[in-house]
């Protein structure tokens, strides 16, 4: 239950006003990233944009305005596998900035592309008249300190001038990372060291250089001789925040593995695996789509590993691989009704799991536009809702009608028996894709084609 003084409201609203009806399939948000600053924030789409904002200084909390926007990716077919390559960016990253420009990596199913993204001035030239003349024989003569004349051009000699006309923000693809991929990538993670990258499909992942488009290095690789003998995938991948050498990977047996590149080329040994064994009490034909992984990611102090399936979240501490440190139901409620959701390809929902800035609380997403934050020591637990209706009138409703007090009760078995799910859950309004600002307690969360941004006083 969330506390009375938990402090977390809304911020701002980004997106389309209109009616639900009027969305389109490439308006709706795909991924959510803010920079190492918390100063700028960028969002993918499924129609292959990226769309940038900036934090306004002049703004009381946590506000932004949008900065600018490009197409990242376009549909692309193989034809070699006679299949189309849909424009969708799967992840967003953002590296570490070393001048006045931005760069970031964005990705789809399978071009990795490294975006630069910086300020263009533009200039005209402006033709030079007699009464530029005449004041620029006043100044000679004035700066001359009674010298007379000097460098002065002839009176019927004009000179044009170049003047700032007006700065754009431009953007342009540095590098492209092709053909590195014969699945469909899933994760894309930038190393400490500032200089390589991996990114991961269902049975590889590579390792990039920045500065190197055209090779990589494969680290990970679970191809099988005989596709036939394939029993796992890998779904998720990120490198750990302060150890060059170690990263992690998920998979959809409901396994975490982690590798260190210094013990061999081909991490085809994981140093550590974090798993809980199924409860074979429990099994049903859905058990293995319910424990694959959807998202993998360690806490900013490099000590937790936060994992997401289906129905739970756990929170692992990577010196610590016998049990979890923490296990959050999520959608045990929605345990009878897996048929139901199998059905409409919900239980394929991706939700991602993210770590606040001190590496205290874990964020992920739920139905009816909801997502929680947990403490990952206590029993603490905000449930907010990012609703465009509750934004509308968030001055004139009290802050439990804003979702920010919003009973475990409304997501909890109905009163018709313990095993009826909700019967105002809205399964087409769910969280996946969330980002957690680095140095202060603001999120930015996105429900279908809108962009919400929280702030905790």
């Amino acid at each position: 239950m969330p506390d009375e003084h938990s402090g977390w409201k809304f911020s701002q609203c980004f997106g389309d006003k209109g009616h639900a009806d009027d969305i389109t399939e490439a308006d709706i948000i795909s991924a959510v990233e803010f920079d190492e600053t918390g100063r700028y924030l960028a969002t993918g789409d499924r129609g292959g944009r990226v769309v940038l904002f900036e934090r306004e200084d002049n703004k009381k909390g946590c506000q932004y305005r949008f900065w600018t926007e490009f197409q990242s990716h376009d549909p692309e077919f193989d034809y070699l596998k006679s299949i189309e390559i849909e424009e969708k960016i799967n992840k967003i990253r953002w590296c570490k900035r070393s001048n006045s420009a931005h760069f970031l990596l964005s990705t789809n199913d399978k071009t990795i592309k490294l975006w630069k993204i910086h300020n263009k001035k533009l200039k005209s030239v402006v033709p030079s008249y007699e009464d530029d003349a005449d004041t620029y024989d006043q100044e000679e003569i004035d700066g001359g300190a009674g010298t007379g004349h000097y460098n002065v051009p002839p009176r019927g000699l004009r000179l044009p001038r170049m003047m700032l006309h007006d700065t754009v923000h431009t953007h342009v693809p540095r590098r492209v990372f092709a053909n590195g991929h014969a699945y469909h990538i899933n994760s894309i993670a930038l190393n400490s060291d500032n200089e390589t990258f991996l990114s991961a499909d269902d049975l590889r992942i590579n390792l990039w250089n920045l500065e190197i488009s055209d090779q990589s290095f494969n680290i990970v690789d679970i191809k099988p001789p005989n596709m036939e003998d394939l029993t796992e995938v890998i779904t998720s991948a990120d490198f750990h925040p302060q150890s060059c050498n170690i990263f992690a990977y998920s998979s959809s047996k409901g396994v975490n593995r982690l590798a260190d590149m210094r013990q061999r080329a081909l991490c085809d040994t994981a140093a550590k695996v974090f798993y809980v064994d199924d409860d074979l009490t429990d099994k049903s034909f859905f058990s293995e789509i319910i424990t694959s992984i959807s998202d993998v990611r360690f806490s900013p102090d490099g000590r937790y590993l936060a994992s997401r399936d289906y129905l739970t979240l756990k929170i692992w501490d990577i010196n610590m691989d016998r049990e979890p440190i923490k296990t959050i139901h999520i959608h045990e409620h929605l345990r009878p009704k897996l048929c139901d959701l199998y059905e409409g390809d919900c239980i394929f929902d991706k939700f991602e799991c993210i770590f606040n800035g001190d590496s205290q609380k874990c964020l992920t997403g739920s139905y009816n536009n909801n997502f929680h934050i947990y403490d990952i020591h206590g029993n603490g637990e905000v449930m907010l809702e990012a609703s465009k209706n509750a934004f509308r009138k968030k001055q004139s409703l009290s802050r439990s009608r804003l979702g920010i007090r919003k009973r475990r009760d409304d997501l909890s078995p109905s009163s018709g028996g313990q095993n009826s799910p909700p019967e105002n859950l809205d399964i087409t309004k769910r969280i996946l894709h969330a980002a957690w600002h680095p140095r202060e307690n603001s999120i930015a969360v996105a429900a279908t084609n809108n962009l919400f941004i929280f702030s905790q006083l």
